[in-house]
């Protein structure tokens, strides 16, 4: 196998005086789905915002292709090839869809390249092309989040963090995004880090997998042997069941109207 992308190695940060994450260490090799999974308040977010540089750990080393980025500036680490997608999407509400993603390649100077790849996110999103001078407030949760994915793969990206990409949206579209993203790794090659509480669809697409509890990674393994575990089944795995009566209540609502 390849050498990592991403080598998370004893990585501690705090907020003030409480420690967020502790002692945490994985692995990101290229062109592969590592989902990280937890409930609330597990550390999960903390510690993609410590990847990203939007906070700087305490401890530890962040290495990404081979050089230490942990402490650097969130442009810097951008630039070198690594994006995130917050949690909430974050989008700018004002702004239309097209300057979302123009904002989202601020980073490059290569102008017709990015109306080139402007065009390339409304094929893998064609929502976002019916919605292209939209203001991106006006757009339902689904349609944002499908543009928070698109504005950071405008950066170029080797390496996509993406931050509870499922919160707030319906079963089906959960689904929709999920498969966007499957497709995105196989024609991109991009390695993705995702973060979510949803573990059987996490697991459902990722190719490794770890779980965190009160700031630190308490397993891992290949997301197949993880969904055979019978802790990780009776802790993460009821959502699936869950999931698959919520996609039921949402159709028979949809049907109601």
């Amino acid at each position: 196998m390849s050498a990592p992308i991403l080598t998370v190695s004893n990585l501690e940060a705090y907020y003030g005086p409480i420690m967020a994450i502790r002692g945490v260490s994985l692995k990101v090799h290229p062109g592969k789905i590592v989902a990280v999974l937890g409930a609330n308040g597990a550390g999960k977010t903390t510690l993609l915002k410590t990847i990203s540089g939007i906070l700087d750990p305490r401890k530890g080393t962040v290495v990404f292709e081979g050089k230490e980025i942990q402490k650097r500036d969130p442009d810097t680490i951008v630039k070198a090839g690594l994006s995130q997608v917050p949690e909430g999407r974050e989008v700018f509400p004002f702004l239309t869809v097209r300057e979302n993603l123009v904002l989202g390649a601020y980073t490059r100077k290569d102008r017709e390249q990015v109306k080139a790849d402007i065009e390339e996110m409304f094929a893998y999103f064609p929502r976002l092309k019916q919605k292209e001078r939209t203001p991106a407030g006006l757009m339902s949760g689904g349609e944002q989040q499908m543009l928070a994915i698109a504005r950071a793969l405008m950066a170029r990206p080797r390496l996509l963090l993406l931050d509870e990409p499922s919160l707030g949206l319906s079963p089906a579209l959960m689904k929709e995004i999920f498969a966007i993203v499957q497709r995105i790794r196989a024609e991109r090659g991009i390695a993705i880090l995702v973060v979510e509480q949803n573990a059987a669809v996490a697991l459902g697409v990722a190719d490794y997998g770890y779980i965190m509890e009160n700031g630190r990674v308490v397993t891992d393994g290949e997301a197949s042997a993880l969904m055979e575990k019978d802790d990780v089944k009776q802790s993460y795995l009821g959502m699936q069941d869950e999931g698959i009566r919520g996609e039921r209540r949402w159709k028979q609502r949809k049907t109601w109207r």
